[in-house]
């Protein structure tokens, strides 16, 4: 059984409220920052920790909060990227949902270290049941003396907000979020300046993740190192996965980075195995961005040895032949499952959530749509698979911002790996529009039971 950090007292019935979750242990790390550490302690256990950003990016933790400017007279920031949109990932929602003084405890510890005295949590629109979960959460912790001014008699004060986002897939990039705060239309702003230098209001600003956010509450708790321990190399630590697709058991699991891919797809303790006995086809490890590989290279990698749930695992072999941690969006592809369709269904998406600011994602996104949309309703033909792969190629590395690269690795893996897919499709064309093929289900799932 895999040791558990952040789920840990996930089935405690009402662990949803403060009374119980402080009877469990809840808010220790905050009377151990504020009591008994220094702002730059706390930075420097969050260093130790290894812990890396878990929003998709793996940035370690500790550096970022290094890099925010402290200049006089200055506000500094904390802003918790709640904007959870990604195709394939709900896990960041299961935490607001059943445990959202996690995520409280984590952002009052998180703001003592960077020095921010006002900090929010920018929460998907779509997300108002989480919105009131969080608000009530901020409410209790307020009159329980965790928030306001001069919380514990330390002298540090803090005010902790809640701001429903923009609906906007886009408004989970960073410098978008921002925009979107302060009012503005949630465009991305073009880097450097970075906002640890100029963020939220201009001033020095922190964003991170919700599950990042929760997991220095472990930290400060047991210590940097302690944390170090659990992982493998430079994935340390527990990590929440989005379980989807064709899972016998989908759901949200917290697992120790360095389980076997394989053992998380297939054992009883996590994913159970593909649904109705059926052969795993393929799997997007990290959520819908990120290169879809065929069985046997989830698995395993190009050198045979086992595929690991770690950053560095994932990603071996490159593009050719990895994928990426991402989001920690896992979606499994059975035997009936039609790459082509689900590939145009992820493109949908990111031309519909496409902000336009930038003419490659814009105009690309729809002509993919297009493109995608001709193959698989039999009117492709093969010129069109080179055409959708430079068209790929000429939006990758080439926008503002990620959302570009987002829409074009899904189709270029794709390509890479299923192209013999593609081309049945286009010599086939009546067949594969009579086919009785699926399209995975990779939505966000609240009601599926999970096992923790």
């Amino acid at each position: 059984m895999g040791r558990k950090l952040l789920l840990t007292h996930i089935n405690v019935p009402g662990i949803q409220s403060y009374s119980v979750y402080k009877e469990q242990g809840g808010y220790r790390s905050v009377d151990k920052a504020l009591k008994s550490m220094s702002p730059e302690d706390v930075v420097e256990e969050v260093k130790k920790s290894g812990l890396r950003g878990r929003g998709g990016a793996g940035f370690p933790t500790g550096m970022k909060w290094s890099f925010l400017a402290k200049p006089e007279g200055v506000p500094r920031y904390l802003v918790c990227n709640a904007d959870e949109s990604e195709p394939g990932t709900f896990k960041d929602r299961y935490l607001m949902t059943h445990i959202p003084h996690a995520l409280i405890e984590g952002m009052i510890v998180s703001s003592y270290a960077l020095g921010a005295h006002t900090s929010f949590i920018y929460v998907r629109g779509e997300m108002m049941p989480q919105i009131r979960i969080l608000e009530k959460a901020i409410a209790e912790a307020k009159a329980a003396g965790y928030l306001g001014k001069n919380i514990l008699g330390s002298g540090y004060d803090l005010e902790l907000y809640v701001q429903p986002g923009g609906g906007a897939y886009i408004c989970g990039e960073e410098t978008a979020l921002l925009e979107s705060l302060e009012g503005k239309r949630g465009n991305p702003r073009i880097k450097p300046p970075f906002p640890a230098i100029a963020g939220l209001y201009g001033c020095p600003t922190v964003v991170n993740n919700v599950e990042s956010i929760a997991a220095t509450v472990p930290i400060i708790n047991d210590g940097g190192e302690e944390y170090a321990k659990i992982g493998i190399e430079r994935s340390t630590g527990t990590k929440l996965i989005s379980a989807g697709g064709n899972l016998a058991k989908p759901g949200v699991y917290e697992i120790e980075l360095g389980l076997p891919v394989e053992e998380f797809i297939y054992s009883d303790e996590y994913c159970g195995g593909i649904a109705n006995g059926k052969k795993l086809k393929a799997v997007v490890a990290g959520g819908s961005s990120v290169p879809i590989l065929p069985a046997n290279l989830i698995t395993k990698t190009i050198k045979g040895e086992a595929r690991l749930m770690t950053y560095e695992s994932l990603a071996d072999g490159g593009f050719q032949s990895g994928t990426m941690m991402g989001s920690g969006g896992f979606i499994a592809f059975d035997e009936d499952q039609c790459i082509v369709r689900n590939t145009w269904n992820f493109t949908r998406f990111y031309r519909h959530e496409s902000c336009g600011q930038c003419s490659p994602c814009r105009e690309g996104t729809g002509w993919m749509e297009k493109v995608l949309y001709n193959i698989e309703h039999g009117r492709g033909t093969m010129n069109d698979i080179d055409l959708l792969w430079d068209i790929q190629r000429k939006i990758e590395g080439n926008t503002i911002c990620p959302l570009g690269d987002a829409a074009a690795w899904p189709v270029a893996a794709a390509i890479r790996h299923f192209r013999d897919e593609f081309e049945w499709h286009i010599n086939h064309a009546q067949e594969a529009q009579n086919r009785n093929y699926g399209l995975a289900h990779y939505a966000d799932p609240l009601e599926v039971v999970t096992e923790s």
